[in-house]
Parts: structure tokens; C-alpha cells; sequence
């Protein structure tokens, strides 16, 4: 087994984000784990990520505060702490923190193929 204490977690920089601050939990330089990496991402007020399609999948986990979810398809969806939902691959998405409150996400992806 392998722990990431919280406080020992380090911070990532992922592309296309703003006012945002990640730490990765599991996976790349933080654990061996093999089938995908878990990291945590605190949305300033006003932060998000812009439009973007991945060819990988992910999993949102909302934690605390709330984000807005806006796919291609000019639809929003708004998640709560513990709302979770699943980005498939190729389906773009922007995410928006329209509140006041710094707003946290739990993030779970496959790694990139390169990486394999």
C-alpha cells in the first residue's frame, strides 16, 4: 500500500486551467498505481478550465463548493459536494467556480497512452 498524506501532496500545473491549484493524490510521481491517477483541484472564485476535448475519460468528484460543468452542446450543469459525473472521451467540457467560495474537485483519469 502507499499513502499521499495531504500535506505531502504536490501541486501540478494542468494546461488550459486558471486560478486553479492541483495536487495530485495518486499516481504519476505520487504512487505506482498503474490504471489511473487521482488528483484534487481548488477552483478559485472565478477559476475553471477552458473548453476542451480530451481523448481520455474522467471522473468529477465535487467535494466542496460548487462547479460548473458546460459541455460542447452549450448545456451547464451545476454540481454540489458529493455530485459526481463522467467526462467520456472526446466530449468537450469547460468548468467554471461562478460562486465566492474556493471550490474543490476530486479528479480521477486513466494515464495518457504515452505513459503505458
Amino acid at each position: 500500500m502507499e499513502i499521499t498524506r495531504f500535506n505531502d501532496a504536490r501541486r501540478y500545473d494542468a494546461p488550459g486551467h486558471y486560478d486553479m491549484r492541483g495536487l495530485r493524490l495518486q499516481g504519476f510521481d505520487a504512487s505506482s498505481a498503474g490504471f489511473a491517477w487521482t488528483g484534487l483541484s481548488h477552483f478559485l472564485p472565478g477559476g475553471g478550465a477552458e473548453m476542451d476535448a480530451s481523448p481520455l475519460e474522467k471522473i468529477y468528484v465535487v467535494v466542496e463548493g460548487a462547479v460548473t460543468i458546460e459541455l460542447g452542446d452549450g448545456s451547464c450543469h451545476v454540481l454540489q459536494p458529493f455530485d459526481s459525473c463522467f467526462v467520456g472521451a472526446g466530449e468537450a467540457r469547460a468548468i467554471r467556480n461562478e460562486g465566492n467560495a474556493v471550490a474543490s474537485m476530486l479528479v480521477v483519469m486513466p494515464y495518457p497512452e504515452a505513459r503505458a
